[in-house]
Order: structure tokens, then C-alpha cells, then sequence
């Protein structure tokens, strides 16, 4: 009877374990809801990638991972088979990325829509429906980070061959040239300093004023000048005529005007000879006549009047 009560333990214990194990098969199966199956094309590593892995729709848990293999027909091309709950709206604009879950590596198939096309994706053969998987964000900055290392390193030798020994003398010798041309260029900016000093702009201004009083009391030499050129040109032309024409009887007026125009303009190029500074600076002013402030009498004056 005791052996018997044994047997019945054992039985049920084995029958409870059957049962547990089949409940387990079923709950990790994933098989609890409807699901439609997919297949996921990607020539990128699938590292961390398994069975059983997680399926997100938008980062919402939709399915499971039920197979990963080569492309019988492509071996370039990995097939993940996919099963994800039928209520998911999986369209022709629907895209597959590999995920990673946090700090831990596992990764997942990550569907996104992007809106393109919403007729939803069905097959016509009869086959599972195939979703091109995207370049993961990891495989990205991965790409990125392989280019930006092959251009520093074409920057970095370029940069070599331009800092090579000779090139390096040069920037020296430029560097050299540009300190001593700032110690010239502080020399000249000194310079100009003390050029344009507030003692010599008074004196510039003083100079400039002179200048343009000079040109005023000029006017009246050129003036004189001009009058006696056009007297000049006046008597050769009426000389010309009389000499074409001798019978007129103006020969000793025309030589007398000629006379005296000679001696204009004698006296004015003697005036010229005395003080050339006047055609720049203009006649001297008159010396004081007797009686007048400063008047000094000539000194023949003043041996006649110390002989008694």
C-alpha cells in the first residue's frame, strides 16, 4: 500500500513538472496572440542580436525574434524572421533598425514609421513580407567615426609635409621679419609723433598763412607783367604795320611807345633781379620817408650835417 501511495506521488509530481514545462514553452513562445511573420534583409553585423530577442514597435514590445540566418539565395544578406502581434499597423513605410537595450548590449529589431506609404504590407506569394533594415545608429557613428579618422590622418600628413625643415626656416625668417618690421614701424609712428607735434602744426598753420598772403600781394606783380606783355604784343603788331606801310608818318610815335614799354619792362625784370623773393612772397613793403616812424637818412645826409 505504501509503495503504491509512492508510485501515485511520483506520477503526479511528474505529470505537474510535464505541465509546468509546457506552460513555460508556451508563455516564452510568444504565441499567446495572433501574430504576423516578417523578414528583416540587413547586410550589417547583427551582434547581439538572438532567438527569442524583442521586437519594438516604436519602443513598444510587439514581438519576438524566431530565427536569424543566411540568405540562401544572397549569402551577402542575413535574414531575421521576425513575428510581430497582428494589430500592429506594419506598412509599406515601415522600417527595421537594430536597437540595444541600455547598457547591456542586448539588442533588438526596432520598427519605425515613416509615414511614406501606409498601405499595409502584405505578401502576394504567399512568403513573409521583407523589411530592408536601416544603418543603426551605432553603425553610423561608426562609419562616421572611420572617415573622420582617415581624414585626420591625410590632415595630419599633410600637415607634415607642410612643417617639413624647410618650410620651418621659412615661417622663422618670416616671423623674424615681421618683429623687425613692427621695431621700424614703432620707430616711424615716433617720428610722426614728433613730426606732428603741436609746436610744428603752429608753425605749419603759420607757413600755410604766409603762403596764402603771398599769393594775394602777387597779383599785382603779374599784373603789371601781363599789362606789359599785351603792351609788348600791342606795339609789334602795329610796328609790323608800319613797316608794311611807311608812308603812313607813325614811325616816331610807334618807336616812342616802344620806348617807353622797353622801359616798363626793364624796370620790372630789374625789380624781378633785386627781389626775386617777390614773385613768391611779393613786394617788399616801402621803406618810412622822412618824418615817418623808422625813417634813417641816408648817410651822405649825415656827413653834411656833423662837417660844422
Amino acid at each position: 500500500m505504501e509503495n503504491r501511495s509512492h508510485a501515485l506521488i511520483a506520477g503526479l509530481f511528474t505529470l505537474l513538472l510535464l505541465l509546468a514545462s509546457l506552460s513555460a514553452v508556451w508563455w516564452f513562445g510568444g504565441k499567446r496572440e495572433p501574430t504576423h511573420d516578417f523578414v528583416v534583409v540587413t547586410r550589417q553585423n547583427v551582434t547581439g542580436l538572438g532567438p527569442q530577442g524583442q521586437v519594438r514597435y516604436r519602443g513598444i514590445a510587439v514581438g519576438k525574434v524566431q530565427s536569424i540566418e543566411l540568405d540562401p539565395q544572397d549569402g551577402r544578406n542575413i535574414l531575421v524572421r521576425i513575428g510581430v502581434n497582428e494589430q500592429v499597423p506594419v506598412t509599406r513605410g515601415t522600417t527595421a533598425k537594430l536597437g540595444f537595450q541600455g547598457v547591456t548590449g542586448i539588442a533588438h529589431v526596432l520598427l519605425e514609421e515613416t509615414g511614406r506609404d501606409p498601405t499595409p504590407l502584405v505578401s502576394s506569394d504567399g512568403t513573409p513580407p521583407r523589411i530592408t533594415m536601416q544603418a543603426s545608429l551605432i553603425e553610423e557613428l561608426s562609419e562616421v567615426g572611420t572617415q573622420t579618422m582617415r581624414e585626420a590622418r591625410d590632415f595630419l600628413a599633410a600637415t607634415n609635409q607642410l612643417l617639413n625643415a624647410e618650410n620651418r626656416k621659412r615661417i622663422a625668417h618670416t616671423l623674424d621679419n615681421l618683429e623687425s618690421g613692427s621695431t621700424h614701424a614703432a620707430e616711424i609712428a615716433a617720428q610722426i609723433h614728433v613730426l606732428l607735434s603741436p609746436e610744428n602744426v603752429r608753425a605749419l598753420g603759420s607757413t600755410l598763412a604766409r603762403l596764402e598772403s603771398a599769393s594775394g600781394e602777387l597779383a599785382p606783380t603779374l599784373h603789371d607783367a601781363r599789362a606789359t606783355l599785351a603792351s609788348l604784343r600791342a606795339t609789334s603788331e602795329r610796328l609790323d604795320l608800319t613797316l608794311g606801310n611807311p608812308a603812313s608818318g607813325g614811325v616816331n610815335e610807334l618807336l616812342t611807345e616802344l620806348s617807353t614799354t622797353s622801359r616798363q619792362l626793364q624796370r620790372l625784370l630789374k625789380k624781378l633781379e633785386d627781389s626775386p623773393q617777390s614773385l613768391v612772397f611779393g613786394p617788399s613793403p616801402a621803406a618810412p620817408g622822412p618824418g615817418e616812424a623808422g625813417f634813417v637818412p641816408p648817410r651822405s645826409a649825415q656827413r653834411g650835417e656833423a662837417k660844422p
